[in-house]
């Protein structure tokens, strides 16, 4: 707490009178990084260096994989975030996700799954155990990087399925992200951490009206969005893709580091040419 909000506070419990604060003088979050801008958002690189270091295949709960996180150590300690790639797929197929979220000031873990037919409740698990490796297991120069209460989850396919696993499985999660998620499991009321869902418009593996939409209708007790990529096939994430990249790390931002500036680019949200269509519950 502030300075400012302490005292505040004190005066408060003295008085009986209680005092409004200015928006200056609200807690900020976990600001990392320079006031945020769309220009900032869609380059291909965040603010922040990065360097990189491999995960071993013989770790236990996963199949290994590969970190990504800020040089920097200057401005506290960071998020981190586990990521999954889909069915019959290695991290290979999202590699440029690593360094680009990491670039604005995240630990990232790019997993390999134990088998590449894992399906959805197995990526869950595997996403879970990454997230136990880096903030008990790895490196002393990662793991001191890292703050261990702000953690979050992402996948694509069945690692998008394996999000909403994780989420229900982890509640203290702070954000997930599941990209043209695949799941023969259509509900999940129980989700209670800040959900992004982002799809294809063209998804012929995960069709939108099958599987991201109701995904999306059944969370109702957390914060959560819905982005729709015109005219993207299911395979849109593993290519380098500006608006995606875009939303994932302001919700990451928004979410994880708490930061209230970044709710500009939530809440009404993107649009444009790019956009099918966005839903929010708009968290401003």
């Amino acid at each position: 707490m502030s300075r400012i909000a302490t005292a505040a506070l004190a005066f408060t419990l003295a008085t009986g009178t209680a005092v409004t604060l200015a928006p200056s003088a609200q807690a900020a979050g976990f600001e990392r990084g320079p006031n945020p801008t769309s220009a900032i958002l869609e380059a291909s690189r965040g603010p922040f260096s990065v360097a990189t270091t491999s995960v071993s295949s013989l770790v236990s709960g996963f199949g290994g994989g590969t970190i990504y996180y800020p040089t920097d150590t200057s401005q506290g300690t960071f998020g981190a975030i586990a990521i999954s790639p889909g069915y019959t797929a290695r991290w290979s197929s999202l590699e440029w996700l690593g360094p680009r979220i990491a670039s604005h000031g995240f630990v990232v873990i790019g997993i390999e799954t134990n088998s590449t037919l894992d399906q959805p409740a197995s990526r869950g698990n595997q996403l879970l155990a990454a997230l136990d490796y880096l903030v008990n297991s790895s490196s002393t120069t990662v793991r001191s990087r890292i703050d261990r209460n702000r953690l979050a989850v992402a996948g694509h396919s069945m690692g998008g399925g394996g999000t909403l696993h994780a989420a229900e499985d982890r509640p203290s999660l702070k954000a997930a992200v599941p990209i043209a998620p695949w799941n023969t499991d259509k509900t999940w009321g129980s989700v209670r951490v800040p959900t992004l869902i982002v799809a294809g418009e063209s998804d012929s593996v995960a069709s939108p009206t099958t599987h991201a939409s109701p995904f999306y209708n059944s969370i109702t007790q957390t914060e959560k969005a819905y982005l729709e990529l015109n005219s993207a096939s299911h395979f849109f994430p593993q290519t380098t893709n500006t608006p995606f990249a875009k939303q994932f790390v302001a919700w990451l931002k928004r979410w994880v580091d708490e930061d209230t500036r970044y709710s500009q680019f939530i809440c009404p949200g993107p649009s444009g040419l790019a956009i099918e269509e966005y839903r929010s519950t708009c968290p401003v």
